[in-house]
């Protein structure tokens, strides 16, 4: 159930605020004071960042964790991340716990449940801990920011023009999901409900299938979907991993062409099944860009640079000025569709 973690010291301008901060870390148990008062310039900031997304060993958050390494190393700070194997909703907390007694600067984490984080991100948050939710958040009273990588209505919508139009806005579909208790899996299939019943009459949603962001549970539910409701037409899986996972069922079986599959994946993972004409269209946001801003909301955070309240500006590198919105979210931006013109433009 452990899972593995990764330590990178970054930027030479830093090493010996680090280096402090590093030994200050190693002799606490809680932490607390590693952060010092870092003032709007972070010249005694402590800018060791953690990053726990749901599990390792997702392409996905490999990704976004790549894009918040190469940020942290722009701003010169640690960079370490760690997380378990299986993404259930406990498995995150003893790494929360963890990051915090080692005396982190700042935190970020994709939650695998909105509530269950929450008692240990409080005591993280008090130990002097900046917290920053992406991808999947917490309740906002437990971070201090959440980097959203759409809305909930974008994301949704892609996803439902991407399905009706595959399958002539007719006929029934299903959705291969991630865990039950993700929140932002949640959040748009409950919006891709209103759309279907709004605007896609015709289009009957049959099950929200659960693959637990695991390849081989989602690939056995694809095949149990197919199995069950013979007369399906299309799949949406908001899950890269069920995504890759439910066309690598499709590629070998009977269904291929026949069943329409699109959802959220990255380039690398859906560019074989595109070509093969497994999968005609699917849409996500670039992972990397997520975890890179995140980083630097992080940095933000913690030099004072910004507390967090709504009009909070701050730069995120190479990405731009961006600035803090209701509830502490941070919008990267809108969904991109990939197909055969344009993925091997793409390389993540």
């Amino acid at each position: 159930m452990f899972g593995m973690k990764r330590t990178r010291r970054a930027g030479v301008v830093a090493a010996v605020a680090l280096g402090v901060a590093l030994v200050a870390a190693g002799c606490s148990s809680s932490g607390g004071d590693s952060g010092g008062d870092a003032g709007g310039d972070g010249g005694d900031a402590n800018l060791t960042i953690t990053m726990l997304p749901k599990n390792l060993g997702n392409p996905y958050f490999d990704t976004s964790t790549g894009g918040a390494e190469e940020a942290t190393e722009e701003f010169g700070g640690t960079f370490e991340e760690v997380g378990p194997s299986e993404a259930s909703p406990t498995s995150q907390v003893q790494y929360i716990q963890t990051a915090a007694q080692q005396g982190a600067g700042g935190l970020i984490v994709s939650a695998n449940d909105p509530e269950a984080l929450c008692d240990a991100l409080d005591e993280a948050r008090s130990a002097g801990v900046k917290v920053v939710t992406f991808d999947s958040d917490t309740n906002p009273e437990c971070r201090d920011l959440f980097i959203n990588q759409a809305t909930s209505e974008g994301i949704a919508k892609i996803q439902v023009d991407l399905i009706a139009e595959q399958i002539g806005d007719e006929g029934q579909v299903a959705v291969l999901s991630a865990s039950a208790n993700a929140t932002n899996q949640n959040a748009w299939i409950a919006t891709m409900e209103e759309l279907l019943a709004a605007d896609h009459p015709n289009i009957e949603l049959v099950e929200v299938a659960y693959g637990d962001d695991d390849d081989q549970t989602s690939f056995d539910k694809t095949a149990a979907l197919l199995q069950t409701y013979p007369e399906l037409k299309g799949i949406i899986s908001p899950t890269t991993v069920g995504i890759s996972a439910a066309a690598r069922y499709l590629s070998t079986s009977e269904y291929k062409g026949k069943v329409a599959l699109t959802g959220l994946g990255t380039p690398n993972q859906m560019r074989e099944y595109v070509e093969d004409g497994t999968v005609t269209a699917f849409a996500l946001w670039n992972p990397a860009d997520l975890g890179y801003l995140a980083a630097w909301a992080t940095q933000a955070l913690i030099t004072g640079e910004i507390t967090g309240e709504v009009g909070d500006s701050f730069e995120a590198g190479k990405l731009g000025s961006f600035e803090v919105g209701a509830d502490g979210g941070v919008l990267l931006g809108d969904p991109y569709v990939f197909d055969a013109d344009n993925i091997g433009d793409f390389d993540f």
